[in-house]
């Protein structure tokens, strides 16, 4: 099976539809028992799991707490992947870390191999994650823009690396702007990684340690370097991840979704608080009076939470439940003319927005902006 074939729509509530849809068609009857103990949730978790035939994991499940026994009408399950991911997840255990100091999200850490069993753990992660979409679950915590969208089987760019290593990207940017032999920057294709205290030296390229960086080749670099950066030798991690996600969720049943739509569906919708929003709104070159500002605001009253999520995603390049606590600041700057298009940049939460003329202007250029392609207009 190739799994479903439909064209790209941004309807988000059809194609959740379609995707229980068809993973109505994939369900087995029956149910499977998943018997735990709170204390020792993730050995308990992973040993049951792994024992099952992959496909039996789509029948209904039937969770139980030791010492806790009832009937599980959804409740228990809903607790089980909520108390289950926050343990898998958790960077304690080495398998995943924060994607960068003031970044809550997670990408797969490059020293788990100091577990030895750290890739059985990557394919029962992956079976667990599955499990959470095909049965429409949500996790505790979330994963970064790029992990999403290797999900998805869909290509990682540039820009995707800002929303984990904001620093990292704009000294590539700097150097794609600007001329590097005229600086004096002396590069080569290597770059240093530290892995548990311990420094070693990765070539980009063969022999890459002797290759100097110049105007010529520089392209080639930035390309090979954010690719690295992006991957950083977890590649036998992501095959497991994925070995078992596939098991239980092939995934092409997937493939009409987008990153953003991904982290929804396994984070939840998170309820927007506008008063909060605009509390913590500042303004560059802008009033709060201003007719740019009393256009946004009530653009954004107009809208449904859906869009509301969209467009934070839009600005911020994640959604308000994979934010760490507290109050974000949320900047709008007076950037542009009146037929550009929004931009956001997303390690500063900024969205740049044109003194547009009117309220209709403004609405149909922010729709497009967060509506007609992921990452558009992101910096």
């Amino acid at each position: 099976k190739t799994g479903p074939q439909i064209t790209y729509v941004r309807d988000f509530k059809a194609k959740v539809q379609y995707f229980r849809f068809w993973c109505q068609q994939l369900s087995l009857p029956q149910h499977i028992k998943i018997t735990v103990a709170r204390k020792t949730l993730f050995e308990d978790s992973f040993q049951q799991i792994m024992s099952f035939n992959a496909q039996d994991l789509r029948r209904r499940l039937w969770i139980i707490f030791s010492g806790e026994e009832g009937l599980d009408y959804g409740g228990v399950a809903r607790e089980w992947f909520f108390l289950l991911s926050h343990e898998v997840l958790n960077p304690m255990y080495c398998l995943f870390e924060y994607a960068g100091k003031d970044n809550y999200c997670l990408q797969i850490n490059p020293a788990s191999y100091i577990n030895p069993d750290h890739l059985k753990y990557f394919k029962f992660i992956g079976r667990f994650i599955a499990m959470a979409l095909f049965h429409g679950k949500f996790i505790d915590t979330g994963f970064s823009l790029p992990f999403y969208k290797r999900i998805l089987n869909k290509p990682l760019a540039l820009k995707d690396l800002e929303s984990i290593d904001p620093e990292f990207y704009n000294s590539l940017m700097w150097i794609k702007d600007n001329n590097i032999e005229e600086c004096g920057l002396e590069m080569f294709f290597s770059v240093d990684k530290d892995i548990l205290g311990e420094i070693t030296t990765h070539e980009l390229k063969p022999g890459g340690g002797d290759i100097q960086v110049t105007e010529e080749n520089k392209e080639e670099y930035i390309k090979l370097v954010a690719e690295w950066r992006l991957s950083r030798g977890v590649e036998e991690q992501t095959q497991a991840f994925f070995e078992g996600f596939n098991e239980v969720l092939p995934q092409q049943y997937l493939q009409y979704f987008d990153a953003k739509e991904l982290e929804v569906m396994l984070c939840g919708m998170q309820e927007i608080d506008l008063t909060d929003w605009q509390k913590n709104t500042i303004y560059r070159h802008y009033a709060r009076n201003s007719k740019q500002i009393m256009w946004f605001w009530q653009f954004i009253k107009e809208m449904d939470n859906e869009k509301r999520m969209r467009l934070l995603q839009f600005v911020t390049g994640t959604s308000p439940a994979t934010r760490s606590n507290g109050p974000q600041k949320f900047c709008i700057e007076k950037v542009g003319k009146e037929n550009w298009l929004p931009r956001s940049h997303t390690c500063f939460n900024r969205l740049d927005l044109p003194p547009y003329k009117s309220y209709e202007q403004m609405k149909e250029k922010l729709m497009f902006a967060i509506e007609e392609t992921e990452g558009f207009g992101q910096e």
